[in-house]
Formats: C-alpha cells, sequence, structure tokens
C-alpha cells in the first residue's frame, strides 16, 4: 500500500511557503507552534522556491528544506512536496529565454509572474528534470514525504517555434498525411487547404482563425503537451518513489464556478494517481443565494471524484477571504466549518488551504491564510480553522469511504470548445457548463447522488444518463448511448445536440440516424431567441416559460409529452419520451428553468429507484449527502441557508461533530453542518 493510502485520518493544512521566511527563524519556530494548535497536519511545499534551492545555475541548497521537512516530521506532520517549475527563477529567465512563453500575437513574455514557461522548450525540461531528481533522490526516504505535487495550477499555451513544430509533429501523427487533415478541417473554405506541413501554425487571434478543426486541434495538443510535460516531470519521481502517489492541482473558473476550461481534465486525470483541485467560491455574493452556488461547488466535487471513481483532494481553499475576487468578502460565522465540511461530503478526503501564513509582501499579502499578519491564534479565522481540524479528527473513520452515484451527468471538453466556436445560435447564451449545472441542481436539491463524467464512462453502471447539449458527439458515443438504452438505462438530452462530428464537421443528411433510433424524433431547426424573447411549453394543466432555444421536431417512434404554446411551432412537440429497447430515451427540445426540470425529473425519479428514500422531508436549502462503505453509511446534512430549517429523515443517528443522539426530526441553524452516523439495530 501507499503511504497516501495508510493514512488513517484526513488531511487538514495547507500551502506553505518557509522559503519567503528564512530570515526570521522566529516566524518559523512559531508556526510549528501554530501548526499544533490548529490541529492541522499536511502540508504543501517548495511549489515557488526555485530561486531558494537553485539561486544561480547548478548552485542547490537544500539545507533550509531539509529542516522543514524535519520539523514537519516532528510534529507529526505530512509533506506533499511540489516541483518548482511552475515559477523559474530570474537567472534562467535572462540566459535562456527561450523558456519563456510566446503568445498567440507571437510576442515573447517577459520574466515576472507565474506559469509563464514554455512546454516544449528543451532548457527548461533539462532544468526541471536536474531539479526533480535532486528532490527525489534527496527526500524520496524521508519520513515526512507523503505525495508528490508536481508544479501548480498547470495552464496556458505557447506558440514559440518549439511548440509550432511540436503542433506539427502531433498532427503528422494525427492524421498521417495532409490530404486527410485537409478533409478533416473542411480545408477547401476560404481556401485554407494546406500543401506542405510547414504552412501550419497555431491559430492566432491576429489572423482571426475561422477554421474550426483547427481551433479544435490546436485545444487538443495543448492540453496533450501539457500532459507531455507533466509525464517529463514525473519521469524520476515514479522510477525512484512508485510508492508515493503523485498529483497535480487542478481548478475550476471562478465567477460562474464552471469546470476549468482550458485544458480537457477528463484526458489529464488518466495521468494523476490522485485527483486535487483548488475551490474558491465567491460565498455571500450578491449574485445568488448561499444554496445555488452550493450546488455548483457540489457539482465540481463530483466531477472531480468521478474522475477516478474514488476519494479525491481538496488542495487549496481559503479559511476567509482571497485576494483576487472582483469583491473579497469574508466567510461569515459558520460558513468555514459549513464548507469545509461539504467538501468531505461530496468525496475529498482533505481539506487543505492556500495559504498557511499570509505573505508579508506581493500580490498574496491579503489572500486569506490560516495565520495573518498578527501572527496570533486567538483571531476568529485561527478559530475557525481550529475547529474544522477538531472536527475532521472527529469523524476520521470515514476517510477512504465512497459516494456510490445511480445518476450521471456527462460533461465534454471538446464539445464544450467546439461549441464556443460555433457561429451560430448565440454567444451570450450558449452556456454548455451552465447548462449541466442547472440540470445537477433538481438531484442537489432532492438529496440524489451523481457522478459527473466523460463522454468515455462506462454507462452501464448507471441507471440515469444526462446528457444536455451535445454539439459535438462521436458516433462511438452515440453506439454506446444505443446500449445503454436498449439495455434498460433512461437517456435525457436536449436541444444543440448531434450537430458536428469530431472533426467538427456538420452530419450530412440531417440529424444522425443513430440518435433518430434512440430518440424517435427528428429535429428540423433550432430557433434562438433574443434575451426579451420567450415561449411557452404546456405540460398537462401547467405552463412553463422558454427562453433562448426552441427545437422544432418530428415525431417517429417517440410520443410528445410536452408541447409548445405559441409562434409558428405552436401545438408541436417541446419534450418527446421513446422506449428503445429496454429502456428510455428524452429528448427536452426547449431551454428551461428548473421549475420545468423539476417537473420532469420528478416523473422520472418516480418511476425508477433514484429517489433518496432516507430522507423522508427535505428542504432545498438543506443538502444531504452520503459516503459509504460496504456495511456503514454516514449522512452530511447541511444547512446552506441564513434561517432556522427542519428536515425529518428515516433513522435515528450519532452526530459524529458533536457527539450527540438525533432523532429522525433534525432542525439546523443557519450554516448548520451534522454528519450521522446510522445507528446499528
Amino acid at each position: 500500500m501507499t503511504r497516501y493510502e495508510l493514512e488513517d485520518r484526513l488531511l487538514h493544512g495547507g500551502d506553505y511557503n518557509p522559503d519567503q521566511w528564512l530570515d526570521h527563524p522566529e516566524i518559523l519556530e512559531k508556526d510549528l507552534e501554530l501548526m499544533k494548535k490548529s490541529k492541522s497536519n499536511t502540508f504543501s511545499i517548495g511549489m515557488f522556491s526555485w530561486s531558494q534551492l537553485e539561486p544561480r545555475e547548478g548552485e542547490f541548497h537544500f539545507e533550509w528544506l531539509d529542516k522543514v521537512m524535519d520539523d514537519i516530521y516532528s510534529i507529526g506532520g505530512n509533506v506533499i512536496l511540489a516541483t518548482p517549475s511552475g515559477a523559474r527563477p530570474a537567472w534562467m529567465s535572462k540566459k535562456y529565454p527561450e523558456v519563456l512563453r510566446t503568445n498567440d500575437k507571437r510576442e515573447k513574455m517577459l520574466h515576472g509572474g507565474r506559469h509563464n514557461h514554455c512546454f516544449s522548450s528543451p532548457v527548461y525540461r533539462e532544468k526541471i528534470a536536474i531539479m526533480n531528481q535532486k528532490l527525489v533522490e534527496r527526500y524520496g526516504n524521508h519520513p515526512a514525504l507523503f505525495m508528490w505535487h508536481i508544479s501548480n495550477e498547470y495552464s496556458g499555451e505557447c506558440h514559440c517555434d518549439y511548440c509550432q513544430a511540436n503542433f506539427r509533429e502531433w498532427l503528422k501523427n494525427k492524421y498521417g498525411s495532409l490530404k486527410s487533415l485537409n478533409d478533416a478541417w473542411w480545408a477547401p473554405f476560404w481556401s485554407h487547404a494546406y500543401s506542405d506541413w510547414s504552412e501550419i501554425e497555431s491559430p492566432s487571434s491576429i489572423g482571426e482563425t475561422m477554421v474550426h478543426g483547427h481551433n479544435l486541434d490546436w485545444k487538443r495538443f495543448v492540453t496533450h503537451q501539457t500532459i507531455d510535460f507533466y509525464e517529463h516531470e514525473i519521469k524520476d519521481l515514479r522510477r525512484l518513489t512508485p510508492e508515493v502517489p503523485i498529483t497535480t492541482n487542478f481548478m475550476a473558473d471562478t465567477h460562474d464556478l464552471i469546470p476549468f476550461q482550458s485544458l480537457d481534465y477528463g484526458q489529464f486525470a488518466k495521468h494523476v494517481d490522485v485527483i486535487s483541485w483548488d475551490c474558491y467560491p465567491a460565498w455571500h455574493n450578491d449574485w445568488e443565494t448561499t444554496a445555488d452556488l452550493a450546488s455548483k461547488v457540489g457539482f465540481i466535487n463530483d466531477q472531480y471524484r468521478s474522475m477516478k471513481q474514488k476519494p479525491f483532494l481538496i488542495m487549496e481553499s481559503t479559511p476567509s477571504g482571497v485576494n483576487w475576487h472582483d469583491v473579497n468578502k469574508m466567510k461569515r460565522p459558520g460558513m468555514h466549518l459549513l464548507s469545509s465540511m461539504q467538501f468531505i461530503a461530496h468525496g475529498s478526503d482533505s481539506n487543505l488551504y492556500f495559504q498557511w501564513r499570509k505573505s508579508r509582501g506581493s500580490s498574496e499579502k491579503f489572500h486569506g491564510a490560516v495565520v495573518d499578519h498578527d501572527n496570533s491564534e486567538e483571531n476568529r479565522v485561527f478559530q475557525d480553522v481550529k475547529a474544522v481540524g477538531e472536527a475532521l479528527e472527529k469523524i476520521k473513520e470515514i476517510k477512504g469511504s465512497y459516494k456510490a452515484a445511480k445518476v450521471a451527468i456527462l460533461y465534454d471538453w471538446e464539445n464544450n470548445w467546439a461549441l464556443n466556436d460555433a457561429q451560430g445560435f448565440s454567444n451570450a447564451s450558449k452556456r454548455y457548463p451552465q447548462t449541466l449545472q442547472e440540470h445537477y441542481r433538481y438531484f442537489w436539491n432532492h438529496d440524489i447522488a451523481v457522478e459527473v463524467v466523460t463522454s468515455e464512462a462506462d454507462l452501464s453502471k448507471y441507471d440515469l444518463v444526462i446528457a444536455p447539449m451535445m454539439y459535438l458527439i462521436r458516433e462511438d458515443v452515440m453506439a454506446r448511448f444505443a446500449s445503454f438504452v436498449s439495455q434498460g438505462g433512461i437517456l435525457v438530452s436536449t436541444y444543440i445536440t448531434g450537430y458536428v462530428n469530431e472533426n467538427d464537421l456538420t452530419y450530412l443528411g440531417g440529424w444522425p440516424q443513430q440518435l433518430q433510433e434512440i430518440f424517435g424524433i427528428s429535429v428540423k431547426e433550432t430557433d434562438t431567441l433574443y434575451p426579451n424573447d420567450r415561449n411557452q411549453l404546456r405540460y398537462g394543466a401547467q405552463t412553463f416559460e422558454v427562453k433562448d432555444y426552441c427545437t422544432i421536431l418530428e415525431l417517429g417512434t417517440a410520443e410528445s409529452i410536452v408541447y409548445y404554446e405559441e409562434d409558428f411551432y405552436a401545438k408541436t412537440p417541446a419534450v418527446t419520451k421513446n422506449n428503445y429497447g429496454q429502456g428510455q430515451a428524452y429528448f427536452i427540445g426547449a431551454r428551461t428553468g428548473l421549475d420545468f426540470l423539476e417537473v420532469i425529473y420528478d416523473q422520472i425519479a418516480k418511476e425508477t429507484t433514484l429517489a433518496n428514500s432516507w430522507v423522508i422531508k427535505g428542504d432545498k436549502e438543506v443538502s444531504v449527502q452520503s459516503r459509504d462503505f460496504d456495511e456503514e453509511s454516514y449522512y452530511f446534512v447541511m444547512n446552506f441557508s441564513e434561517s432556522n430549517k427542519m428536515i425529518e429523515v428515516a433513522s435515528e443517528s450519532l452526530d459524529l461533530i458533536t457527539n450527540t443522539s438525533k432523532d429522525c426530526q433534525l432542525e439546523l441553524k443557519p450554516y448548520e453542518v451534522l454528519l450521522l452516523k446510522l445507528k446499528q439495530n
């Protein structure tokens, strides 16, 4: 077993930058005292320490890191040791300017900031290989070493000559011939056919590239090249410490809290041992309710848990505020424990922070931290962190438990890239990730577990698969949809599905025949509405508002269960249901609000065993999430509202956080969280 698997506690701590405080030994000594008092046990170290580890080329200084590793081990702590490739030292940029990125306008970047290095640069790869080999040789057997943290928040792209050459090589390997590439990119459009590989360059905002297959392949290449650099980084670590797991921290796009857009994490996840991610919700914002935001956090948590079908790690969160939101509001009392427990509820085995101690200078001096500039344990934030540490110690028995689900929502990065590039519909209202989160919200509201998976996932383990807005859909995915439904599964899809193949070329002959058979319909047109346009749906005696998109459908074997009320397609099918083999396929042709999704998914839940039988009477602002071992179930009950809430559950239980018995009537104060272990008969 790996050191990670042997750990019998939940991880608590975070990013620690002792390299900023080497001239202040009293601060480093104080850190050890405060680590113990805050019940912290795990620290990520070294991700931005290259200039301290190698201040001049070939001159290495590890003594300070030796002491930090030893000190953390002496208090019973773990170290997640990072490779420092996220920010290289100035001497390297000056001597080897090729390591700096080139932007899409072909301008060489200057030294400064971070994450602005070229993943293709031979020199950069050589230098990081030297550094990583020294790290693994020196610390590979250190008892504090718990996990390798590779770089930090991989992102961005480079358009230098090295990257152009690698892009062409990647295309050669993919297509084999220019004829195949020109066919896939529909190159006769605007005379874009290539007669030599050397003519191909990466897309540029100056050139306003309109060849969508070209754009899509470039995004695929950026993911490929990032993963290739990551694999280069881990080569010696994997060889010399095979028992130490390897991770790199994933992200989410921040304002709407949607999946990170620039890299295909579905592909990247195959290369890490444990998924970890950095989560910074804008709690208490003025554009959504706390429950709205909590549902989005739940979606991303479920996505990262689903990637490897096992617990994940929160590598970064904040104990209070951040410094890079438009408005950096502090967490209100109670929110830190609640938000921390939400991570655990959805399958995390950690709550780690950025950062342990606030920087004294530069851009992160006001970013939230466990230890503030006052160096005190008496302030509210430190006490909130301590309370989380104490709670994690009380609930450590849940470590390693999983959160199984019968519902899957498909998220496809390539589909999102292609849809965003499509010059049609409405640029402002495509909102693919947000649409998936709106479908997810029904299940979050009703305490039904969900996995968020890629289009490569094995669908046979689910009862319900939801695949909205699959604009780009491969033939093999359509075939797996057919197999899933024919064997008894329920499939739901929506408007803007089935337009293009993996090369972003439209399907000829109308809507794909495979989809026509699964859904029992043919898609004839998609009406794009202006922002103030509305239509109505009629469902029994109820009407529901429609916005943005209305698909005009022709029935085949399907039945219409909802009709449009207005416009030239009034009284025609808007939502259909088709029996296909042993299962059913639903097609929602119009964009509705959550009110209609509640109705349609209620119907599906009642016809299946999806409903959470433990929750007798729930509340849409109280989230109930479970984690399970084979013979033990744990329920997190979380009030994401500013008022008292009452729910009813099926059995008595013990709250592990407070060690108090609970009956079936549960009353929760604002922001209160319970972790309930069911009493055994």
